[in-house]
Protein backbone atom coordinates (compact mmCIF):
# COMPACT_ATOMS: atom_id res chain seq x y z
CA UNK A 1 0.00 0.00 0.00
CA UNK A 2 1.29 3.69 -0.63
CA UNK A 3 0.17 6.76 0.14
CA UNK A 4 0.29 10.02 -1.40
CA UNK A 5 0.15 13.33 0.78
CA UNK A 6 -1.32 15.95 -1.16
CA UNK A 7 -2.82 19.40 -1.53
CA UNK A 8 -5.07 21.33 -3.68
CA UNK A 9 -3.51 23.03 -6.32
CA UNK A 10 -0.12 21.11 -5.82
CA UNK A 11 2.44 19.46 -7.91
CA UNK A 12 1.05 16.08 -6.48
CA UNK A 13 -1.36 16.15 -9.20
CA UNK A 14 1.09 14.44 -11.83
CA UNK A 15 1.84 11.33 -9.51
CA UNK A 16 -1.44 11.70 -8.30
CA UNK A 17 -2.21 10.88 -12.10
CA UNK A 18 0.46 8.38 -12.43
CA UNK A 19 -0.68 6.34 -9.79
CA UNK A 20 -4.37 5.94 -11.21
CA UNK A 21 -2.15 4.79 -14.40
CA UNK A 22 -0.22 2.26 -13.00
CA UNK A 23 -3.37 1.24 -11.36
CA UNK A 24 -1.42 1.49 -7.46
CA UNK A 25 -2.93 -0.08 -4.44
CA UNK A 26 -2.81 3.57 -2.70
CA UNK A 27 -4.34 5.60 -0.73
CA UNK A 28 -4.52 9.61 -0.13
CA UNK A 29 -4.28 12.18 2.53
CA UNK A 30 -4.76 16.09 1.75
CA UNK A 31 -2.59 18.17 3.77
CA UNK A 32 -4.36 21.60 4.07
CA UNK A 33 -1.97 24.56 2.87
CA UNK A 34 -4.71 27.21 4.39
CA UNK A 35 -4.18 26.58 7.64
CA UNK A 36 -0.96 25.98 7.84
CA UNK A 37 -1.12 21.28 8.47
CA UNK A 38 2.04 21.76 6.31
CA UNK A 39 4.09 22.69 9.19
CA UNK A 40 2.22 20.61 11.48
CA UNK A 41 4.79 18.41 13.58
CA UNK A 42 3.28 15.06 12.57
CA UNK A 43 3.37 16.21 8.67
CA UNK A 44 7.14 17.83 9.23
CA UNK A 45 7.93 13.86 10.47
CA UNK A 46 6.55 12.86 7.23
CA UNK A 47 8.35 15.53 5.19
CA UNK A 48 10.64 17.72 6.82
CA UNK A 49 10.52 19.94 3.86
CA UNK A 50 7.43 20.52 4.60
CA UNK A 51 5.86 20.32 0.67
CA UNK A 52 3.71 18.20 -1.31
CA UNK A 53 3.85 15.77 -2.58
CA UNK A 54 5.54 12.64 -0.47
CA UNK A 55 5.02 9.26 -0.82
CA UNK A 56 4.98 6.55 1.62
CA UNK A 57 6.26 3.02 0.42
CA UNK A 58 6.92 0.13 2.08
CA UNK A 59 10.60 0.92 1.41
CA UNK A 60 10.19 4.58 3.32
CA UNK A 61 9.22 7.66 2.35
CA UNK A 62 9.89 9.55 -1.18
CA UNK A 63 9.87 13.12 -2.14
CA UNK A 64 10.40 15.50 -4.94
CA UNK A 65 8.25 14.70 -8.43
CA UNK A 66 11.38 13.33 -10.16
CA UNK A 67 11.66 10.44 -7.95
CA UNK A 68 8.20 9.83 -7.73
CA UNK A 69 7.19 9.15 -10.64
CA UNK A 70 10.22 6.91 -11.71
CA UNK A 71 9.30 4.87 -8.09
CA UNK A 72 5.55 4.75 -9.52
CA UNK A 73 6.87 3.28 -13.22
CA UNK A 74 9.49 0.95 -12.12
CA UNK A 75 7.71 -0.77 -9.04
CA UNK A 76 4.61 -1.17 -11.86
CA UNK A 77 6.68 -2.89 -14.69
CA UNK A 78 3.66 -4.07 -16.46
CA UNK A 79 2.35 -1.12 -17.24
CA UNK A 80 5.63 0.45 -19.43
CA UNK A 81 5.47 3.98 -17.70
CA UNK A 82 9.05 4.69 -18.04
CA UNK A 83 11.30 3.23 -20.80
CA UNK A 84 13.69 0.11 -19.76
CA UNK A 85 16.70 1.32 -21.93
CA UNK A 86 19.20 3.19 -20.31
CA UNK A 87 18.94 5.86 -22.79
CA UNK A 88 15.64 6.19 -22.99
CA UNK A 89 15.21 6.52 -19.57
CA UNK A 90 17.74 8.77 -19.27
CA UNK A 91 16.23 11.10 -21.93
CA UNK A 92 13.15 10.91 -20.13
CA UNK A 93 14.47 11.78 -16.60
CA UNK A 94 16.21 15.19 -18.65
CA UNK A 95 12.50 15.75 -19.25
CA UNK A 96 10.99 15.67 -15.81
CA UNK A 97 13.68 16.96 -14.45
CA UNK A 98 14.02 20.10 -16.57
CA UNK A 99 10.23 20.48 -15.44
CA UNK A 100 11.03 19.97 -11.76
CA UNK A 101 13.96 22.27 -11.53
CA UNK A 102 13.65 25.04 -14.07
CA UNK A 103 9.68 25.60 -15.17
CA UNK A 104 8.34 24.07 -12.07
CA UNK A 105 10.72 27.18 -10.49
CA UNK A 106 9.29 29.60 -12.73
CA UNK A 107 6.30 29.35 -12.15
CA UNK A 108 6.72 29.33 -8.49
CA UNK A 109 7.65 32.77 -8.65
CA UNK A 110 4.46 33.61 -9.14
CA UNK A 111 3.58 33.45 -5.22
CA UNK A 112 6.52 32.50 -3.96
CA UNK A 113 8.74 35.02 -4.00
CA UNK A 114 10.09 35.42 -0.66
CA UNK A 115 12.16 32.01 -1.03
CA UNK A 116 14.36 33.86 -3.35
CA UNK A 117 14.43 37.83 -1.96
CA UNK A 118 13.16 39.56 1.07
CA UNK A 119 12.61 42.26 -0.79
CA UNK A 120 9.03 43.71 -1.69
CA UNK A 121 10.48 44.97 -5.18
CA UNK A 122 12.44 42.13 -6.11
CA UNK A 123 9.98 39.78 -5.29
CA UNK A 124 7.47 41.93 -7.88
CA UNK A 125 9.92 41.64 -10.36
CA UNK A 126 9.99 38.54 -10.24
CA UNK A 127 6.22 38.06 -10.34
CA UNK A 128 5.97 40.17 -13.52
CA UNK A 129 8.65 37.76 -15.27
CA UNK A 130 6.32 34.91 -15.00
CA UNK A 131 4.30 34.92 -18.01
CA UNK A 132 6.91 35.75 -20.27
CA UNK A 133 9.36 32.94 -18.47
CA UNK A 134 6.35 30.38 -18.56
CA UNK A 135 5.45 30.94 -22.36
CA UNK A 136 9.33 30.80 -23.37
CA UNK A 137 9.53 27.45 -21.37
CA UNK A 138 6.60 26.45 -23.31
CA UNK A 139 7.80 27.12 -26.31
CA UNK A 140 10.88 25.33 -25.97
CA UNK A 141 8.93 22.09 -24.56
CA UNK A 142 6.42 22.57 -27.92
CA UNK A 143 9.90 22.95 -30.13
CA UNK A 144 12.84 20.43 -28.86
CA UNK A 145 11.08 18.44 -25.81
CA UNK A 146 7.60 16.92 -27.43
CA UNK A 147 7.56 14.32 -29.72
CA UNK A 148 3.97 13.47 -30.25
CA UNK A 149 1.44 12.59 -29.55
CA UNK A 150 3.19 11.64 -26.43
CA UNK A 151 6.06 13.23 -24.84
CA UNK A 152 8.32 10.53 -25.61
CA UNK A 153 6.40 9.20 -28.97
CA UNK A 154 3.83 7.34 -29.36
CA UNK A 155 3.79 5.63 -25.91
CA UNK A 156 2.37 7.37 -22.75
CA UNK A 157 4.93 7.52 -20.12
CA UNK A 158 5.23 9.31 -16.62
CA UNK A 159 6.64 12.40 -18.49
CA UNK A 160 2.93 12.96 -19.50
CA UNK A 161 1.30 13.15 -16.24
CA UNK A 162 4.20 15.82 -15.25
CA UNK A 163 3.82 17.58 -18.76
CA UNK A 164 -0.13 17.69 -17.80
CA UNK A 165 0.55 19.81 -14.50
CA UNK A 166 2.57 22.29 -15.99
CA UNK A 167 0.11 22.82 -19.01
CA UNK A 168 -2.30 23.01 -15.91
CA UNK A 169 -0.36 26.14 -14.81
CA UNK A 170 -0.04 27.96 -18.34
CA UNK A 171 -3.60 29.52 -18.18
CA UNK A 172 -3.20 30.53 -15.00
CA UNK A 173 -0.09 32.06 -15.18
CA UNK A 174 -1.10 33.87 -18.32
CA UNK A 175 -0.51 31.66 -21.47
CA UNK A 176 -2.30 31.15 -23.84
CA UNK A 177 -2.03 27.54 -24.44
CA UNK A 178 -3.78 28.31 -28.18
CA UNK A 179 0.04 29.62 -29.37
CA UNK A 180 1.31 25.98 -28.66
CA UNK A 181 -0.40 23.50 -30.74
CA UNK A 182 1.42 20.56 -29.40
CA UNK A 183 0.90 21.49 -26.15
CA UNK A 184 -2.92 22.13 -26.80
CA UNK A 185 -3.16 18.52 -28.19
CA UNK A 186 -1.38 16.88 -25.16
CA UNK A 187 -4.05 18.26 -23.30
CA UNK A 188 -7.18 17.42 -25.48
CA UNK A 189 -5.68 13.72 -25.17
CA UNK A 190 -4.23 13.49 -22.02
CA UNK A 191 -8.31 14.89 -20.54
CA UNK A 192 -9.48 11.61 -22.16
CA UNK A 193 -7.30 9.83 -19.65
CA UNK A 194 -9.81 7.86 -16.59
CA UNK A 195 -6.44 8.47 -15.02
CA UNK A 196 -6.58 12.82 -15.24
CA UNK A 197 -10.37 12.58 -14.92
CA UNK A 198 -9.86 10.98 -11.33
CA UNK A 199 -8.34 13.82 -10.17
CA UNK A 200 -8.55 16.70 -11.75
CA UNK A 201 -11.43 17.89 -9.30
CA UNK A 202 -9.26 17.28 -6.51
CA UNK A 203 -7.02 20.08 -7.08
CA UNK A 204 -9.17 23.35 -8.37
Amino acid sequence: MLTLYYSRASCAYAPHILLHDAGADFTTVEIDFATGEQTSPDFLAINPKGRVPALVTPDGILTENPAILLYIAQTHPETKLAPSEPFALARAQSFNMFLASTVHVAHSHKHRGARWADDPAAQAAMTAKVTENMAMYAGMIEAHYFTGPWVLGEDYSMCDAYLALITRWLGADGVDLADFPNLQAHDALMRTRPSMQAVMGLYS
